[in-house]
């Protein structure tokens, strides 16, 4: 069987998740692992050995995707040339974007079936363009099937009615993410390095997370980092006046993150509201202590790891239970075996693929 995997993304988990699967794919028996991503995917320059079969069109922001959006007819056409040379049997979808549904028409044109990884079955406030999740719904309903990353996000899919009749709906855990690691985080001060990373946004709980700092209280034991991008806010100001606290309002380029999560005892996602982690799985990758709230699907994705602690989501439980990760002797911590994780979702993933059926509707 030959796998497509695609994703449109110039930045991002989405691109390293494609390339990821695409080569736990390619490591199974009988299986050829294909790989599409966008033609500026950070990746490319970033992953020596990351090798990319069809090179998706490039756009930059919303008037890029227009433009784009207005070259459809063309697009659909080249991609269904590119589609027929390198002859799938299957595609995927590693994270759904807004030119997606292009590139179902060129699989439909190619009659070849379409899996989708659904990591978010409801939108969060203040992510990706608008129109997006629309469009990343239609995508879902022509899908033969759909990927959940954990049961809540397949539970919210099945109380939306978003599923076309017949479609498989699939169930399998986010991997570790894997990046390249840095030196030993404590090496240089002597402190517990307290991280947070990811999007700055409201829903990410960064006013919980300053809350629960100021109810800590000063400690001269520990650094805390608050690393990502996103708008300026009073709970980035709260974070920012605190003692030993250091924003940096940032894009964090692809190969910067593994040295950003390397400097981190533990990883803080003290999130309002979550389907899964990306951030959960590139800490776990790394053997990073986690504490995260009890909150959409990060109890299943967490509540089995031993490195991980979870808590209610509000600034007393977090501020009790980092307290309590900052008073516990240190920990002797090893990675997940993130290769390891990564074939055992291929291989599952390939038995799912066997059943689909190669003549789709469109």
């Amino acid at each position: 069987m030959k796998v497509l995997v695609w994703q449109w993304g110039r930045r991002g988990a989405g691109p390293r998740i494609a390339l990821l699967l695409a080569r736990a794919l390619a490591g199974l028996p009988d299986t050829e692992g294909r790989l599409a991503l966008s033609a500026g995917a950070e990746i490319l320059a970033t992953e020596a050995s990351a090798r990319c079969d069809l090179l998706l069109p490039l756009y930059h922001g919303l008037a890029g995707l227009l433009v784009q959006a207005a070259r459809a007819p063309a697009i659909v056409r080249r991609l269904a040339a590119e589609i027929g040379r390198l002859r799938p049997d299957r595609a995927v979808c590693a994270m759904p974007g807004p030119l997606d549904l292009l590139m179902r028409a060129a699989l439909s044109r190619c009659r070849v079936p379409m899996a989708v990884i659904v990591h978010d079955a409801d939108p969060h406030p203040g992510d990706g363009f608008p129109l997006q999740h629309r469009l990343n719904r239609a995508l879902i309903r022509r899908a033969e099937a759909v990927i959940a990353l954990s049961g809540h996000v397949a539970r919210r899919l099945d109380e939306q009615h978003l599923l076309a009749p017949g479609t498989r709906l699939i169930r399998l855990p986010h991997p570790p993410l894997a990046f390249t690691a840095a030196a030993a985080p404590r090496a240089q001060d002597g402190r517990i390095h307290v991280l947070y990373f990811g999007r700055l946004l409201a829903y990410k709980g960064l006013d919980l997370l300053a809350d629960a700092l100021a109810r800590i209280g000063p400690r001269a034991d520990i650094a805390v980092h608050v690393v990502g991008s996103g708008p300026d806010s009073p709970a980035l100001a709260a974070l920012r006046a605190l003692p030993s606290v250091t924003v940096e309002n940032r894009w964090v380029a692809e190969d910067e993150i593994g040295a950003v999560i390397g400097w981190a005892d533990i990883v803080v996602l003290p999130y309002r509201e979550a389907s899964q982690s990306g951030v959960a799985a590139a800490a776990l990758a790394q053997g990073k202590r986690i504490l995260a709230t009890r909150v959409g699907g990060l109890p299943e994705q967490l509540e089995n790891e031993p490195l991980a602690v979870l808590c209610g989501a509000d600034a007393a439980s977090i501020a009790a239970a980092l307290t309590a990760m900052l008073d516990a002797p240190p920990m002797a911590t090893a990675p997940s075996d993130a290769s390891a994780a990564w074939r055992d979702f291929a291989r599952r993933l390939r038995a799912e693929l066997d059943c689909l059926v190669r003549d789709p509707s469109g």
